[in-house]
């Protein structure tokens, strides 16, 4: 017969992993950030349609802040679902459009 104890008579113990409360108390702030930066987007969709509507165009700068305001809101999401380990604006930097 073997015994599954180590030699010295002691039980070994699973180690766990710390809950990552720092990391909860981000993703709590961060998804408030995604919810509000959401908002933001459809509003300025809007502002974006009524200016199509009255110039015929659209305004490339709003275009370009709603493409950097999209990538922020990916990164957002992101670090709430774990994808990535990067901290989005505030703590890390505004993303550029692509």
């Amino acid at each position: 017969m073997t015994d599954a104890h180590p030699a010295n008579g002691a039980i070994p113990q699973r180690t766990k992993a710390p809950f990552p409360v720092v990391r909860l108390l981000y993703s709590l702030g961060f998804a408030l950030l995604a919810w509000l930066t959401f908002w933001m987007l459809l509003v300025l969709g809007t502002v974006q349609f009524v200016v199509l509507l009255v110039t015929g165009r659209v305004n490339d700068e709003l275009k370009t802040f709603n493409l950097s305001l999209l990538q922020y809101l990916w990164e957002l999401f992101a670090f709430i679902t774990f994808v990535r380990d990067d901290q989005p604006f505030p703590i890390g930097p505004f993303p550029k459009p692509h």
